[in-house]
């Protein structure tokens, strides 16, 4: 490298700012380094500005070496970085400057710069954490008590009781909430601790770069020297031996240093396919958290809690029209919140739960196909204690009639399904019998509001 130094202007930092952008990448670079911005240049310190303390934060923890070494491979002469709080509009905001020097250690522990394009830190090969992802953010119910109580003790405690922690369950449950709310409360705990969440899709990932490269032993070195190792949906090594057999040697390296570690899947361990047994074993050693589907009470506890979040006024009728209708996972259902407010914002319309039925119509038909006509006769029966049979038979006897209506209805209510399809699943009926169950239901649901609890029950047995 040459030793002439360069000056440093506004053109400088343009050129720095890009460079630092093909380092990270895009969604890197657009959560934390967009809002970076150059405040002067003096006496070889760089000062710099951001809106939020958080993000300062953030910078300072995990990017402070890369601004650092890209000033260096630059010729540029920067011996102190200075980042400060400004607000977007406002003025910088007294006591918020944090100081790295040269001598840091923070700003000595990078590798060799001919190795910067593999690895630079071990913050570098690590994902972004999403700040809506809390411990005060997750909605706690049975389903995922466990789990939530298991995360805690790992986040609070930095005596290691169970390793690994390992979380499982279906997409859209709350294993990559969880996981990211650990690592925040770590941070917060105590930020000098190496906390670093990935997918096993991107460890996979820097293991083959390291290999193309011919550069393991950084790589083994930045893993095996992390306080708390987080990888998400492990699952997805399935099948990859050298990554499973990198994996292992990792994992067991840590242990013996009794460093934590978090795992999350979509099966328990024992139940994932095309993963060698040793290592399906060590994943099952420590405490293992099944997350469970959600029950209407939790979907109906994280929809009101969105809501609040959101500052949104929504109707309780709506809310618990969602958590009846979309039952798959949690993304689908805040997507499905998040599209309503949109549509009642830009639209000007208020958010009833007709304006659900159609803003949301295809994201229902999705869920209604999962439901059908069958399980609601099934449902029903089973409720008022009648045969399977008199759903299709002829019997007018108001014990049978009442119930086969409230199929009928619910049939209407929850399926795609037309009229004459649901009254030929009802004994061969005509569409006009299953009009009149619906209305007759409907009439019964405003006159009593203990027969619209029933209906609501029934509802709640069936999405379940």
């Amino acid at each position: 490298m040459n030793d002439t130094f360069l000056d440093f202007d506004e053109n400088s930092w343009g050129r720095l700012k890009k460079n630092l952008k093909k380092i990270v990448g895009d969604n890197s670079y657009n959560n934390w380094l967009k809002h970076l911005d150059l405040l002067s240049f003096e006496k070889n310190i760089l000062s710099l500005s951001v809106p939020t303390k958080f993000l300062r934060d953030w910078l300072v923890n995990n990017y402070a070496d890369k601004i650092k070494l890209e000033c260096r491979k630059s010729n540029y002469n920067i011996e102190v970085l200075k980042i400060v709080v400004k607000p977007i509009g406002g003025r910088i905001v007294p006591g918020t400057a944090r100081i790295i020097k040269n001598d840091d250690k923070q700003w000595n522990n990078t590798f060799d710069i001919r190795k910067s394009q593999t690895y630079t830190s071990a913050t570098d090969f690590g994902a972004p954490l999403d700040p809506r992802f809390t411990f005060d953010n997750f909605v706690v119910g049975k389903p995922n008590e466990l789990a939530f109580a298991a995360s805690q003790r790992v986040a609070e405690t930095e005596k290691v009781t169970f390793n690994p922690l390992f979380l499982y369950g279906g997409v859209g449950l709350g294993k990559t909430h969880l996981m990211h709310a650990i690592a925040w409360k770590i941070k917060e705990r105590n930020p000098n601790r190496k906390v670093i969440y990935l997918s096993a899709e991107k460890f996979m990932y820097q293991f083959v770069r390291a290999l193309r490269y011919k550069d393991t032993s950084a790589f083994k070195e930045q893993f095996r020297s992390i306080d708390v190792l987080m990888i998400d949906d492990v699952q997805f090594i399935s099948g990859k031996d050298n990554t499973q057999e990198e994996f292992f040697h990792t994992f067991n390296a840590l242990i013996e240093q009794n460093r934590q570690i978090v795992i999350s899947a979509d099966k328990s361990p024992s139940d994932l396919d095309g993963v060698q047994e040793r290592l399906k074993s060590r994943l099952g050693c420590g405490l293992v958290a099944d997350i469970h589907p959600t029950t209407y009470e939790l979907r109906l506890g994280i929809l009101i809690e969105k809501a609040q979040k959101r500052g949104v006024e929504i109707p309780s009728k709506v809310l618990e029209f969602l958590s009846h209708r979309i039952v798959s996972n949690v993304r689908e259902m805040e997507g499905a919140l998040n599209r309503l407010v949109a549509h009642a914002t830009l639209v000007g319309t208020s958010i009833s739960v007709e304006t659900a039925q159609v803003v949301l119509q295809d994201l229902l038909k999705s869920s209604n196909r999962k439901i059908t006509i069958e399980e609601i006769q099934k449902k029903v029966a089973e409720h008022f204690n009648i045969r399977l049979t008199d759903m299709h038979s002829p019997r007018r006897s108001r014990s049978v009639a009442r119930p086969r209506q409230i199929a009928m209805y619910l049939a209407k209510s929850i399926t795609s399904r037309s009229l004459p399809e649901i009254g030929r699943k009802f004994g061969g009926r005509d569409h006009t019998t299953v009009m009149h169950a619906v209305k007759k239901i409907e009439e019964l649901k405003q006159e009593d509001n203990n027969f619209n609890d029933d209906i609501e029950l029934l509802k709640r047995l069936i999405d379940s």
